[in-house]
């Protein structure tokens, strides 16, 4: 589906789980930061992207789920999730899953053409070179796997903050390494699991910064919990929130959250 010149781009917002049942606000900072961006935005009915039953093995399941999702998104011209592991199931993994299926696979990668991470969709294919914000404070990020690795998001969250009034970056150690959570990995090796995170929020109070970003919730949920389990004072919230102007609620991973 072409882009019309003079019509705004319709944007159909992949939500995520877990923007959906655990920070709604995610979602509310990425549909300002998309229209703001000189897009419409639309949130229809959807379901989990299939991922965990991708990495469990269960491909016919996934199947079933990624035929939905494609479906579902057809009339959109874009499809922008918050989160680089679901938008890279969504654009990386959708297509394999079709291979050799002369029905399916053209669609799936027409869908996955037009498929991209928030962060990366506001510079990348927007244009967008700064933001209307302002954060009081010391930020440090986090590279989550999938969004570095399978979409290429490093430069575009770290030229946004630049432009937010008030806001210092502290650059992380290790940032671009795991941080343990891995969807069903840490539930299959919880032990690795939680030393990995350790040594990450060991390298989180080293930077001095006062906030933990990245641009997964999965991420920031799982190191959230291993620095509030020590003590930490240290705030965590998703990079959209701070770029749209939304962090002012409570830490993910905080009593009353939303």
């Amino acid at each position: 589906m072409g882009v019309s010149a003079t019509a705004q781009p319709r944007v159909g917002l992949f939500v995520t789980c877990l923007v959906d049942f655990i920070r709604p606000t995610v979602g509310f900072a990425a549909v300002k930061l998309i229209e703001q961006a000189g897009c419409s935005v639309e949130v229809p009915r959807q379901a989990c992207c299939g991922q965990p039953a991708f990495n469990s093995g269960d491909r016919a399941t996934t199947r079933e789920i990624a035929e939905q999702v494609i479906a579902t998104f057809a009339p959109y011209d874009y499809v922008v999730a918050p989160s680089g592991s679901c938008a890279g199931m969504l654009k990386v993994h959708y297509p394999e899953l079709f291979h050799g299926d002369p029905n399916w696979l053209p669609r799936a990668e027409a869908f996955a053409a037009k498929t991209h991470e928030l962060i990366s969709f506001l510079v990348d294919v927007r244009g967008v070179k700064r933001v209307d914000a302002a954060f009081a404070g010391s930020v440090t990020y986090h590279d989550s796997c999938s969004g570095l690795r399978e979409l290429g998001v490093h430069a575009q969250p770290r030229a946004l903050l630049a432009s937010v009034r008030g806001l210092e970056l502290a650059e992380l150690r290790d940032a671009d390494v795991c941080c343990g959570f891995g969807g069903t990995f840490c539930v299959k090796y919880p032990e690795i699991s939680a030393t990995i995170v350790g040594k990450k929020v060991a390298n989180v109070a080293a930077s001095g910064a006062g906030t933990l970003l990245a641009g997964d919730l999965g991420c920031l949920m799982n190191i959230a919990g291993k620095l509030q389990r020590e003590g930490s004072q240290v705030r965590v919230r998703h990079v959209a929130e701070v770029l749209a102007g939304m962090a002012d609620g409570a830490s993910i991973g905080e009593k009353g959250e939303p």
